[in-house]
C-alpha cells in the first residue's frame, strides 16, 4: 500500500544558533510540536540524524533518509553557526491524517506563528507526493519534488494539501482543505 511523502521547509529570520529569546522559543515550540506529530493517527516516521549538535543539518549523518539537501533558493549559511533553516521529511500512512497533524492542534497554533519566525520567500513551504511502502524518501527528493512543485504547480508528482492527489494520480477531496473548485473535483 502506497504511504505519503511529506517535505516542508522554511527560511528562518535568524541561525538556528542565535540565542534571542525568539529562536529559544522556536526549539521549543518546535520540540513540542514534533512530539504531539509523532504521537498522531498516521503517522509512521521522520528524518531524524543520527549524530550531530541542535543546529546541525548538513554533514549529519540521516541513515536511509540520504544527504542533506536543500532548495536551490536557499541562500543562507551551511555552518552550524550560519544555518537559518527549518524542513522536515516524513511518512505519513494517508493524506487526511497528515493535514489533520498540520492543521490542528500544537502544529497549527504554531502555523499561526510562522512569519515571527520564518521569511516570506515566496516559494512553496511544503510538498506531498506518494512513495511504494518500501521506499523511505530522501533529502533530495524532497527538495526536487518542492522545486517541482515550484515550476509546475500541484500535480501528481508534487502536490499540497489544498490541491491534493490520491496514489493513483486522481484529484483527491478533503473536507475543508482547498478552495471549493478543488474540493469538488
Amino acid at each position: 500500500m502506497p504511504r505519503l511523502a511529506l517535505y516542508t521547509f522554511g527560511v528562518l529570520k535568524s541561525p538556528l544558533t542565535d540565542p534571542a529569546p525568539l529562536t529559544r522559543e522556536f526549539y521549543a515550540i518546535g520540540e513540542a510540536v514534533y512530539r504531539a506529530i509523532s504521537q498522531s493517527p498516521g503517522y509512521l516516521a521522520h528524518a531524524e540524524a543520527a549524530d550531530g549538535e541542535q543546529g546541525m543539518l548538513f554533514g549529519a549523518d540521516w541513515g536511509a533518509w540520504g544527504e542533506f539537501a536543500v532548495p536551490a533558493w536557499y541562500g543562507k549559511g551551511r555552518t552550524v553557526e550560519t544555518t537559518a533553516l527549518a524542513t522536515t521529511l516524513s511518512l505519513w500512512t494517508d493524506l487526511r491524517p497528515a493535514v489533520d497533524a498540520i492543521y490542528t492542534g500544537l502544529h497549527r497554533g504554531a502555523l499561526n506563528r510562522r512569519y515571527d519566525w520564518f521569511e516570506k520567500t515566496g516559494h512553496p513551504n511544503h510538498v506531498f507526493w506518494w512513495v511504494s511502502d518500501d521506499v523511505t524518501p530522501t533529502w533530495r527528493d524532497g527538495v526536487s519534488r518542492l522545486e517541482h512543485l515550484r515550476d509546475h504547480s500541484s500535480a501528481p508528482h508534487a502536490f499540497t494539501s489544498q490541491r491534493p492527489f490520491g496514489p493513483d494520480g486522481t484529484p483527491a477531496r478533503i473536507n475543508g482543505i482547498g478552495s471549493a473548485n478543488d474540493r469538488a473535483r
